[in-house]
């Protein structure tokens, strides 16, 4: 518990202080936001703010991470020692690979002062090399007891009987969801604050959920409503790391935001939570904690579909479904903490039915 609240802690200290030097060094260098000319008119006094604030996020939490560990010295849930456990590394490995990816897109578009970064080709590319990697070595890095980081079965609040997977369908399914939910938050990073709000709830949820599962895991107690989970209280660490990371960088990022987080924040966020689900056996259970996800890119998928079916006519006036009420009239800070409050009931519905099925024993 002590690591959890340490790599929080020092996760939140960094992004408070370092965004603020970061904003500074990019409005040294010119490296400002780009906005769309089709996007709400409101959005145009935006030009020019900082971006590529991820990168911030992703340092934070990293360095949160890595000082947790040196100060309290666990590794796993059972041995001592300072090394990450292999779920925590394949983790922080997803979530840095699609930083990384995302940091090259931003980069583009500022140097080269245009909307356009990486070509939708190249970035889908670099997801799926990234989420291939990250696929193959979590499905095959067995621990002692034959464990691994990610099983063939797909799964609800734990795996579901009957639903296993070849590997060859597991690893396109890995695929999937990491692409789903790092495109998710980047759909979503639309208005100040939005995402990152999001992200702290979703982060911190599964804080929650991988101390659950330590406290009841099989390695520990003996019953069969225990979890098989490998790693669950290095990975609320990272968790930890993340949510502290985040709500560190709200502060700058809130309305009016100072920075943005760009791609460089967005795609690495989305898989972190994407990784988390995999690895802790909540796979569907995501789609209820990241609703408000869910639902701006299905106003996106539906948006795009019907306008194609129906010959140019929309379903609304705008997506992601933000701007849509952007353009009905509504402030961004009422959109933001509406969206918010959604979020949040989100979170609490999924940790209830996470909850409910352990009471329940079903």
């Amino acid at each position: 518990m002590k690591a959890i609240l340490i790599a929080g802690a020092v996760s939140l200290l960094l992004t408070l202080l370092g965004t603020r030097v970061a904003i500074r060094v990019l409005v040294r260098k010119g490296y400002g936001q780009l906005i769309r000319d089709d996007g709400p008119t409101s959005h145009h006094t935006k030009r020019g703010t900082p971006t590529m604030g991820g990168l911030v996020i992703i340092i934070a939490s990293v360095t949160g991470y890595l000082i947790a560990k040196l100060v309290t010295g666990i590794s796993t849930d059972f041995e001592p020692g300072w090394a990450p456990s292999a779920s925590a590394l394949l983790l922080l490995f997803l979530f840095c690979g699609l930083g990384l990816i995302g940091f090259i897109d931003d980069f583009i578009k500022v140097f080269k002062q245009r909307n356009l970064g990486l070509r939708s080709k190249a970035k889908f590319i670099g997801q799926i090399v990234v989420g291939l990697i990250f696929a193959i070595l979590a499905i095959g890095w067995e621990d002692d007891s034959g464990r691994t980081p990610i099983t063939h079965a797909i799964s609800f609040t734990r795996d579901l009987k009957g639903w296993e997977l070849p590997t060859a369908l597991l690893v396109i399914w890995v695929l999937l969801m990491i692409a789903g939910a790092s495109n998710g938050v980047n759909l979503t990073d639309g208005l100040d604050g939005l995402a990152t709000g999001a992200a702290v709830m979703i982060f911190g949820a599964f804080v929650v959920i991988n101390i659950w599962q330590s406290n009841q895991n099989c390695s520990k107690v003996e019953s069969f409503k225990c979890y098989e989970v490998r790693d669950p209280l290095d990975l609320a660490v990272v968790a930890a790391a993340l949510t502290g990371a985040c709500f560190g960088f709200l502060w700058w990022n809130a309305s009016p935001a100072k920075i943005f987080m760009g791609d460089t924040g967005s795609l690495s966020l989305g898989g972190a939570m994407a990784g988390f689900a995999l690895m802790t056996r909540t796979e569907l259970l995501l789609v209820v904690i990241g609703g408000l996800f869910v639902a701006i890119t299905a106003s996106v998928i539906l948006q795009v579909g019907y306008f194609k079916l129906s010959g140019g006519k929309r379903i609304f006036r705008m997506a992601p479904l933000q701007h849509h009420f952007e353009l009905l009239g509504w402030d961004e800070i009422t959109i933001v903490v509406r969206f918010w409050i959604i979020s949040g009931l989100c979170v609490a519905t999924g940790l209830g039915i996470f909850y409910g099925e352990w009471v329940s024993g079903v």
